[in-house]
This record gives structure tokens, sequence and C-alpha cells, in this order.
């Protein structure tokens, strides 16, 4: 089975409880991560990483779908990714480096003069969760809970900061793709990337999931509210019922510390439904779990 190409790689999770969100000083209190609270997950199958440009094509060509932002003829995208003499556009007002560029969609990342040739095996931006949604009807699949996509990007490991522990750099060694320098005018691009990476770069966690922070932002099934975590389920849940924004998980490669700490498993953000942009994508979850190896009791929730 292809790590990157149209056949996805998964991986089975246990299910379990963990603790959801963080309590800690890097917690966001306005996106409300800060309720932390158990929760018990069922056993599911998650992508090992992004939904791929060569996967994303395979469903166009079946289906002849035309996503959000080829509908309405553009998207967002980075400023520090456009040529020096790429014509003026009209740029994001609170976030000036996110500039409405005609003509970018999944296949143009950065507009008519982009293509994907040599990054199929990067992850699909520029899609809607409303195209994630499509693409998952094709494929048999659904989007992960918020829920589910913590507890496999955590990888297994209770309360950590990052998949692989608290160390942003682990042993002086990059091991995502985020910021560095200083944003948005200074990049220096020590992780060999400045814009997305392959899906599989770095390390994966200890579940076998690669980027789960950096790379790009990925969709989930839920409403977002920043009160949601007051009223989870206990068991499986699947946030609210109805909402503006629909939720959107592990950061990207534009997050630095100085304005968007949200490269963290606890970290989470939205965005409408029908909005695209140049560093948010998806990973899905198959409709059938794997077999996976599970206690035949079921998990007990602290009271």
């Amino acid at each position: 089975m292809s790590r990157t190409g149209t056949e996805p790689a998964r991986a089975a999770i246990p299910g379990g409880i963990f603790a959801m969100g963080t309590a800690g000083p890097v917690a966001y209190p306005a996106d409300g991560e800060a309720m932390v609270h158990e929760v018990a997950l069922s056993p599911f199958t998650i992508d090992a990483h992004a939904v791929t440009n060569d996967r994303f094509a395979a469903f166009v060509d079946a289906t002849g779908h035309l996503t959000d932002a080829e509908r309405f003829e553009w998207s967002f995208v980075f400023g520090g990714l456009l040529p020096d003499d790429f014509e003026e556009t009209r740029g994001v007002a609170a976030t000036p480096w996110w500039r409405q560029v005609f003509g970018a969609d999944w296949r143009r990342p950065e507009g008519p003069h982009s293509s994907i040739e040599g990054r199929g095996d990067h992850p699909v931006v520029h899609v809607s969760h409303d195209d994630a949604l499509a693409f998952c009807a094709w494929d048999g699949s659904r989007l992960p809970t918020e829920a589910e996509w913590e507890f496999a990007a955590r990888g297994g490991l209770a309360g950590a900061t990052f998949p692989w522990g608290e160390e942003l750099e682990p042993g002086g060694h990059h091991a995502m793709n985020v910021w560095q320098g200083s944003f948005p005018d200074s990049p220096v691009t020590a992780d060999g990337y400045l814009g997305t990476a392959p899906v599989d770069a770095f390390e994966p966690n200890g579940y076998g999931l690669w980027n789960t922070c950096g790379n790009v932002w990925e969709w989930c099934a839920d409403w977002f509210d920043p009160n949601g975590y007051r009223h989870h389920e206990r068991r499986d849940p699947t946030g609210p019922t109805s909402g503006q924004a629909r939720v959107m998980r592990g950061g990207s490669y534009l997050c630095h510390a100085s304005y968007c700490h949200r490269y963290r498993v606890s970290a989470r953000s939205s965005n409408g439904p029908d909005s695209s942009v140049g560093n948010l994508g998806f990973r899905t979850v198959s409709a059938k779990p794997l077999e996976v190896e599970t206690s035949s009791a079921e998990p007990t929730l602290a009271e």
C-alpha cells in the first residue's frame, strides 16, 4: 500500500480514554482548548497522513468535482509565496499576508502561474470543508471528529504538547514544518520548506501518523464552538449540532509562536465550510475500522 499515492495508508487507532485539551500557559482560552475534559473513544482507522494532490486528483478525475475555489474563481494565498512581480491583490485587513488570488485553486496553489507538478505527494490545499465531504462520499470515508483527531495526533502520549513530547525541536532537529525566522517577512527555511512539505516528511508519531502538527491545517467533522467542550459527550463526542464554522486542527507551515502558537496537538481553530486557503487540507477516517487490539472491558470514565 502506497504511503503517498492514490491508495491511502491508514493507521488503526485502538481507542481509549484521554484528557482532551490543555490548561497550560500556551493554551488559547478564547478557542476553548483550556476546558480539559476526559473523553472515551471507540476504535477507529484514520489516514496516516493528509490527503495528497495525487489522491485528490483521482477523485476529481472520477467525479468531475469542481471545488469551491474553482467555482468562486479565487482563493487565499500566502503573499510570501507569490513572485515579486505579482500583480497587486486585495489582502485581509487583520492578516495582510493573506492575498486574494484569482485563479488559485488546488491545481494551482499559488495562482495561474503555478502548478502541482512535482508535488503529487504534498497535501492538497484550497479545499473547503464541503469539498472534503464530497471527497469522503466518493472515497467511502468520513472526516474525523475533533476528539478522534486529537487522540490520534497525540500518538499515545498523555498530555504532551507535541506528538513527540515537549521539545519544539527534539535533540536539535526539526520535527515539523512550521515558520522559522521573523513572521511574515523574514523566512528561514531551516526545516527545508517554505510552503507545504510532502505528507510523509519528518517522523511519524507513536500511532504512525505523519504531520499532525504543522504543514497544513486539517478539517474535522465538528462545528466549532469555543464553549463546545462544556457540552461534550463523555463517549465518542461529535461536537455541536450546528454552527457557522467548522473545526480545523494541527497548525500549518505559517504558524509561529509570535502570533499563532497553534501548532500543538490540543490547539484548535475554525473556518467557514465553503472557505479555502493555501494552508488547509484534510485527512479521513475509514467508514469500516481495521482490526485493532482492544480490551474486552469497556473503558471507564472518571466521575
